[in-house]
């Protein structure tokens, strides 16, 4: 473990924090910790939110406000992310989270009301192993696979990857996805074989995969359906981004 991180996470074990409980009750983690302990926003923190406008806002807002020495955000899955944010925002500006809508019927916007303090853990269909994966078959070439959800580090260099690949050319953002969550094929965890098997992969294993990741990969249900003032019912959805904690700047 990096020496400074692990003095960091010491030291601010003296600030005033709270324990967060983790939607994957740690299971993807080598220390299968089930809570973080987590730091209260501060008046100094007021300073990065209004005057940052990168990418980097909320990972830099994670790194300063968890309290762990031997569990970085940049390690953990995005279900367990938001579960802090959401979190911090409660804790910082009040339970009711306030965003706008469509009403289908007149096309006008309309105020919704999310109460932060009544988001719950989503369910998944099929809970991981012990090793924080799942062995499934896939429908149309029956290989069967092994599969873990992608931690916050290797999305952000998928993106960086993305970004950097060379102008008029379709970067293979899927194919490199499945490389990292795809664990074993058949029983066999080499490298060029996951890679070989990705790349003639069948589209309609690939949709089953990332369906399947997407249903059961732990998260906080951030969906609610509301009704607009015409009647309708509307599904609205929290995202996370700087306006998240703009609220009031």
């Amino acid at each position: 473990m990096d020496e400074n991180l692990k003095k960091y996470g010491q030291e601010n074990f003296s600030l005033p924090h709270d324990v967060v409980k983790l939607p994957s009750g740690g299971k993807f983690y080598p220390n299968k910790k089930k809570s973080v302990k987590v730091g209260y926003l501060t008046a100094s923190d007021e300073n990065l939110l209004m005057a940052s406008n990168t990418d980097d806002l909320i990972i830099n807002l994670l790194r300063s406000k968890v309290y762990e020495p031997d569990l970085r955000p940049d390690d953990m899955i995005n279900g367990d992310l938001e579960a802090i944010l959401i979190f911090l925002r409660n804790t910082s500006f009040g339970h009711e989270y306030n965003l706008q809508s469509v009403d289908p019927s007149t096309g006008k916007l309309f105020p919704v009301v999310i109460p932060l303090d009544e988001l719950e853990f989503r369910k998944p269909n099929v809970e991981p192993d012990e090793n924080g994966t799942w062995t499934i078959t896939l429908p149309k070439s029956q290989s069967t696979v092994t599969l873990r959800p992608l931690i916050y580090k290797e999305i952000t260099d998928i993106n960086r990857q993305v970004e950097s690949y060379p102008q008029g050319r379709v970067a293979p953002r899927v194919t490199w996805r499945l490389h990292k969550q795809i664990v074993s094929v058949n029983g066999d965890n080499q490298p060029q074989t996951i890679h070989k098997f990705v790349d003639s992969m069948p589209i309609m294993d690939s949709k089953y995969i990332k369906n399947f990741l997407e249903e059961n990969e732990p998260k906080i249900d951030l969906k609610r359906t509301v009704i607009a003032p015409s009647g309708n019912k509307v599904d609205v959805e929290i995202t996370f981004g700087a306006e998240f904690f703009r609220v009031f700047f």
